[in-house]
């Protein structure tokens, strides 16, 4: 998770500290990593004991411990310290240990379920967590959609407050001694690192610099509903050394981000307080940490919805269940609740109605799918009767499918039920028409859009490897 690049990296070296690649003696109980709870190496109830190895690596804010029994994994340390301007300024803040835990828990655990690969395995203990190891790519990658703060600095002319559409995606290498210089993608690629086994190439900056805006517009749309808006993020990735996968890796804390409550700087509950302070008083730590505090309370909700959304799929007869079966495995891929109901526009139009009205009287938000073959009934009956949105998704035949298929293309005036013959395809449509106000549906798409576009670069790479 947290291991800076070693043995393998190649090009330019970083200012960060150097991992000793070296295995000395290792103790089965060793020192316990400051602010470790001690029930993580001696067993109490219900609590696995953790065999802690050596120390990794330290960071300013952080250490990573090697763990004994879990191969492959780290124990990622929280430390109870602030910085800014590369450590030029420090101060010890008691609690930020925890409360940059949870707020990285939670929001790798966001971007987790959504379907972003993350260097996460869960929570452990108030103060640190557990993470698959990883090499770490010396690059601290920055979205941006409002100009602020150093951006205005180098780019001059550039007023504060001017948006950026999409997201502006910025890298810097991270050199503590250069004050971590801005980086072009031709430097990166020049560079040839190497982590685990991966030479970092223009496929690789190309799936780290997509990923970057997917995780940014992915927390971007979590913290609207709590009235924030996220300004701005920096973010860094590594090489899974069992995997050889790129993933987001390190810490996403509030550290990491710009974060304006209501969309006023005047707000900032981020750590730009802390670097604004003009000279850092008891009362001005207290205030930041408030700030911290206020962010850590809130972030638990980014994983959770107020709105509810429901899929009811109704089929002609159960001879489409297995057509029905498939809508609702890709409606739980994207955690959408779907129930199934049999019932005939044509023979029993009544029960039909009474089943919409059953739906549309609970107040739950909800896509009706339609799944009838032959001809289709329920899906223009539905949509002429609901205000609800309708989807026609019929069981295509090779026998008379050509000729069925129009009695859910062809429909009267006044009928908006749309045609979608891709069992998935309805899921995914249901899910667009909920991501416009529910995040975690919305998170689960925008996920599933990067992860298509990752899956066809790496096999151009694959293939074009193959052709040389």
């Amino acid at each position: 998770m947290a291991l800076v690049p070693g043995s393998c990296t190649r090009g330019p070296s970083s200012g960060r500290r150097a991992l000793d690649t070296k295995h000395p003696g290792l103790q089965k109980y060793p020192e316990m990593a400051p602010g470790l709870e001690e029930s993580n190496r001696v067993r109490s109830a219900g609590i696995k004991v953790l065999n802690i190895g050596r120390k990794l690596y330290e960071g300013k804010t952080k250490e990573v411990y090697e763990l004994l029994d879990n191969p492959g994994k780290v124990l990622l340390q929280s430390k109870d310290q602030i910085t800014a301007g590369n450590a030029a300024r420090k101060n010890h803040m008691e609690g930020k240990a925890a409360i940059s835990n949870k707020i990285t828990s939670c929001i790798f655990q966001l971007l987790q379920d959504a379907g972003i690969k993350t260097a996460f395995t869960k929570k452990c203990g108030e103060t640190a967590f557990i993470a698959p190891q990883c090499e770490m790519i010396p690059i601290e990658w920055v979205c941006r959609r409002i100009a602020t703060g150093s951006f205005l600095k180098r780019n001059p002319g550039v007023k504060e407050g001017y948006k950026f559409y999409p997201p502006k995606v910025e890298m810097f290498f991270k050199d503590d001694a250069n004050n971590d210089p801005q980086w072009s993608e031709e430097q990166l690629i020049a560079a040839k690192f190497c982590f685990a086994g991966l030479v970092i190439g223009q496929t690789e900056v190309d799936i780290m610099s997509h990923a970057t805006q997917a995780i940014f517009e992915i927390l971007e749309k979590s913290w609207l509903p709590q009235n924030c808006t996220l300004v701005d993020m920096k973010i860094e990735f590594g090489v899974d050394v069992t995997t050889k996968e790129i993933v987001l890796a390190d810490v996403i804390d509030n550290d990491s981000w710009r974060l304006w409550p209501s969309g006023d700087r005047s707000q900032q509950k981020d750590k730009q307080s802390y670097r604004d302070l003009k000279e850092v008083t008891p009362e001005g730590l207290q205030m930041v940490k408030k700030n911290f505090e206020w962010v850590a309370d809130r972030v638990e909700l980014l994983l959770k919805s107020d709105s509810q959304c429901r899929v009811v799929v109704l089929m002609g007869s159960t001879s489409d269940l297995g057509h029905c079966e498939k809508i609702k495995k890709a409606c739980g891929n994207f955690g959408i609740p779907c129930e199934l109901r049999v019932t005939s526009a044509h023979k029993g139009p009544d029960e039909t109605l009474r089943i919409k009205a059953e739906y549309e009287g609970d107040g739950i938000p909800t896509v009706f799918v339609a799944v009838a073959g032959r001809s289709n009934g329920l899906g223009p009956v539905m949509s002429g009767n609901t205000a609800y949105p309708v989807i026609s998704c019929p069981p295509i035949t090779p026998d008379w499918g050509a000729q069925d298929v129009w009695s859910s293309l062809r429909l009267p005036s006044g009928l908006g039920c749309s045609t979608i013959l891709s069992p998935e395809g309805s899921a995914q449509f249901a899910a667009q028409i909920f991501g416009l106000y529910n995040h975690l549906v919305w998170a689960k798409l925008r996920a599933s859009i990067l992860n298509t576009w990752i899956s066809l670069k790496q096999a151009d790479k694959k293939i074009r490897e193959c052709n040389l």
